[in-house]
């Protein structure tokens, strides 16, 4: 049951409580509730000034009616992103200008809330700056890392919606860096065939179908590592046209080479024998995303000391490259 629950309000601005900020004035009225959720409030216009939408710096009037939403304190609070959260994605940020914010999101960090997770990417960098307006341009999976991008207004934001779909000639650039398992064969090659979804053992999984919506991945073979190791395993770069669900893990699983550490669409094997030198994860990795606007941007994600730090080990161990 929710507990410390508060009614729908409406309340008059007296001369006394006149002139001070709307979100100054929300806090101390509604005692115990996290500072981003009243900001949530009040971008969602669920609170209300003369039954219209006010900005968090609106200055309260003589005579302003404000209609302030019920609050259960108890749910808001689940919201709340641990410090150790906030402080790592402070630190991932790798771009920032008046219109965007890009990051090299760590692996197993959610890019938003849902399916019994508390919190995400997005709940956080709206923690940390709760007056900025942020929404996510694009999304990662939870166990890839890389190139993250937030968009701090909706300019911006549907310009780069426009620029991800394929059938615009101008379009965002995204790479990727993933280790497949086996010895890639095929040189350079494309993968251009649907992704649908479909539901096994209760569980939904993305498959590769001709009938499903059109995905085409561009996949490029950096180094073969096929001696030093019992199992052969290949460092690919990974250019998508298309941002389907499971993308690249579906594609790779397609072309015979599934992405090692993917507990999803991976071999068990494969995954068990890497994760026992030392791979804890998902070997996929957003590494670039260029962006054609006026003023083009290029931004590039270093790959995780952990990653690199395995890489560096085949790399040891199979020195016939």
């Amino acid at each position: 049951m929710d507990t410390n629950k508060k009614g729908v309000s409406q309340i008059t601005v007296s001369d006394a409580q006149a002139g001070q900020r709307i979100d100054n004035f929300l806090m101390k009225h509604l005692k115990g509730v996290p500072k981003n959720h009243i900001y949530r409030l009040l971008r969602s216009g669920q609170v209300r000034v003369n039954s219209g939408r006010k900005k968090a710096h609106y200055k309260l009037q003589p005579g302003d009616t404000l209609r302030i939403p019920p609050v259960h304190t108890s749910e808001t609070q689940i919201d709340t992103v641990p410090e150790s959260v906030i402080n790592l994605l402070k630190e991932s940020v790798i771009f920032e200008n008046d219109d965007l914010i890009a990051i090299n999101k760590p692996s197993g960090i959610a890019v938003h809330k849902g399916s019994g997770l508390k919190f995400g990417v997005i709940e956080a960098f709206r923690q940390i700056d709760p007056e900025q307006p942020l929404e996510l341009v694009h999304r990662l999976d939870r166990e890839t890392s890389g190139c993250l991008l937030l968009a701090k207004n909706r300019q911006i934001l549907a310009q780069l919606h426009q620029m991800l779909r394929h059938e615009k000639t101008v379009h965002i650039e995204k790479s990727y860096i993933a280790l497949l398992d086996g010895c890639w064969s095929s040189g350079k090659a494309t993968v251009d065939i649907g992704i649908s979804k479909v539901k096994r053992g209760g569980e939904h999984m993305m498959q590769a179908d001709d009938s499903g919506d059109r995905a085409i991945s561009h996949f490029d073979p950096l180094q073969i590592f096929d001696s030093g190791i019992t199992r052969p395993c290949s460092l690919m770069k990974v250019t998508i046209e298309t941002g389907r669900t499971h993308q690249i893990r579906v594609h790779a699983q397609h072309s015979g080479h599934a992405i090692i550490g993917d507990t999803k669409y991976g071999d068990k094997e494969c995954n068990r024998y890497f994760r026992e030198l030392g791979l804890k994860r998902l070997f996929l990795h957003a590494q670039q995303l260029y962006l054609p606007l006026a003023d083009p941007i290029l931004i590039e994600a270093p790959l995780s000391d952990e990653l690199d730090s395995f890489l560096q080990q085949l790399r040891n161990q199979s020195p016939r490259q």
